[in-house]
């Protein structure tokens, strides 16, 4: 699973254009259809690009992440805002790093959450079990888990559209992918290029970064869910609330206990 060390400091430019509010838009109306919470956990909650709207809109949020350096940027991301005091008035938010195949609550909460593909970093079909489990037992009775995964075909769309280049004055990086069929596992590369200013001078670093990623059938997600005990679990496309097709993109999981 990736740690995400120098790439924490970056992650946010480098994905600023990701849907974080059509994410956000997601839970919220699952939660209308199965229950509003009041206690959330994230798992994989990285920089905290969903966590923060979540806590502003009044949930009780704890972001998990295997990260230090990406949950140093989320603490430092949520201060930093003019939202800030706001946000601890309204809502709260509890930082806690640790394994998602491994995490653990006090008490049961209402809800779980884990978006942005989290899930494929998990590179065995054991830990997603695992991770599955432990949600389950981290759950409220009627409480829901709600994660995205890529398609399957996603990963194969990757290796075919590679090179990826993105060049701005800030950052830059080339990503190449190199896909491993008979897993559908694919190894990410990044050579990434972060500007810094030294004595007036614009410098460029260079740190490499290589993320792994396996995709699952989503048939056999579907049947570790119910194996763990979700009593309902639907698939649905691309944020929309449409049966999932081999079209699809990204697969929206939802399992209510």
């Amino acid at each position: 699973m990736a740690s995400y060390r120098k790439f924490a400091y970056v992650y946010d430019e480098l994905m600023e254009d990701m849907p974080y509010p059509d994410w956000v838009r997601f839970a919220q109306t699952a939660w209308e259809r199965h229950g509003v919470p009041k206690t959330v956990v994230e798992l994989g909650c990285g920089t905290g690009s969903i966590t923060i709207p979540l806590v502003n809109s009044g949930f009780e949020v704890t972001g998990i992440d295997i990260s230090a350096d990406m949950l140093s940027v989320a603490r430092r991301k949520m201060d930093s805002t003019t939202q800030g005091t706001r946000l601890y008035r309204e809502g709260s938010v509890r930082w806690v790093q640790q394994d998602m195949t491994e995490w653990e609550s006090t008490e049961p909460v209402d809800s779980v959450i884990s978006f942005c593909d989290c899930i494929n970093y998990l590179l065995e079909e054991e830990d997603v079990v695992r991770t599955f489990a432990r949600t389950y037992d981290g759950l409220k009775q009627d409480g829901t888990f709600l994660f995205d995964v890529h398609h399957p075909n996603t990963l194969i769309r990757y290796e075919e559209e590679q090179p990826f280049i993105w060049d701005e004055r800030s950052v830059s990086y080339i990503w190449t992918c190199e896909r491993d069929d008979t897993r559908n596992e694919i190894e990410h590369h990044l050579t990434i290029f972060a500007r810094e200013e030294e004595n007036g001078v614009d410098m460029y670093r260079r740190f490499e970064e290589t993320h792994i990623q396996r995709a699952y059938d989503p048939q056999w997600i579907k049947s570790e869910l119910l194996k763990c005990g979700f009593r309902e679990v639907s698939c649905y496309a691309d944020f929309e609330w449409t049966p999932a097709t081999d079209d699809a993109t990204r697969l929206f999981f939802v399992a209510v206990k």
